[in-house]
């Protein structure tokens, strides 16, 4: 994640959906792991329903200033577009990111992995099990840190991932779910 100018989405003439893009399992060997989980009352359909449904995430998500799709694949993910805004107290930090994202309705599960932005080559994982009371989300970001000599490791292990990626996370995960819940309005 990076900071950025506010950038308006820009609307380019939609091509044919892509080939799914092919992530793979999560790689769990990285140096930085965050995992926000929690169980949400409500049916797998649903809150999965919202996970991957990307674009609307602005609309449910105060801190999300935009998502777009750059470019369409068949299984709903593709090439996305995505920036949020981190709170520290009043003051709210502008990030963005660029990612492939798969989506496999069988797990069920949503895939990215991060191509552009500070954050190139993290990968993502929300995953979701049926529990008693509702859903359990699961989403597993991890990274092996930017590739700044000396102190990449440190920034992704000591701030990036614990002050910006579950910041957001931690948001984005509670707003869905009081969506999914029905404690929050739909938009």
């Amino acid at each position: 994640m990076t900071s950025t100018p506010d950038p308006a989405p820009t609307s380019q003439p939609e091509r044919a959906p892509r080939k799914p893009y092919v992530l793979g399992p999560m790689p769990l060997d990285r140096v930085m792991m965050t995992l926000d989980e929690r169980t949400v009352a409500a049916p797998v359909e649903r809150i999965f329903a919202l996970a991957r449904d990307v674009e609307a995430w602005p609309r449910h998500l105060p801190h999300y200033r935009f998502v777009k799709f750059r470019r369409r694949a068949r299984d709903g993910g593709g090439l996305v577009e995505m920036s949020a805004n981190r709170a520290f107290g009043p003051m709210q930090w502008p990030t963005w990111w660029l990612s492939e994202m798969s989506v496999d309705e069988r797990a069920p599960a949503v895939r990215f992995r991060h191509v552009d932005g500070v954050t190139t080559g993290m990968d993502v994982e929300w995953s979701f099990r049926r529990v008693d009371g509702g859903t359990h989300v699961r989403i597993l970001h991890v990274w092996d840190g930017p590739g700044w000599p000396v102190i990449g490791t440190f920034a992704a292990v000591g701030v990036i991932g614990p002050v910006f990626v579950h910041g957001i996370a931690k948001r984005t995960l509670a707003g869905l779910a009081a969506v999914a819940e029905g404690t929050k309005g739909a938009g």
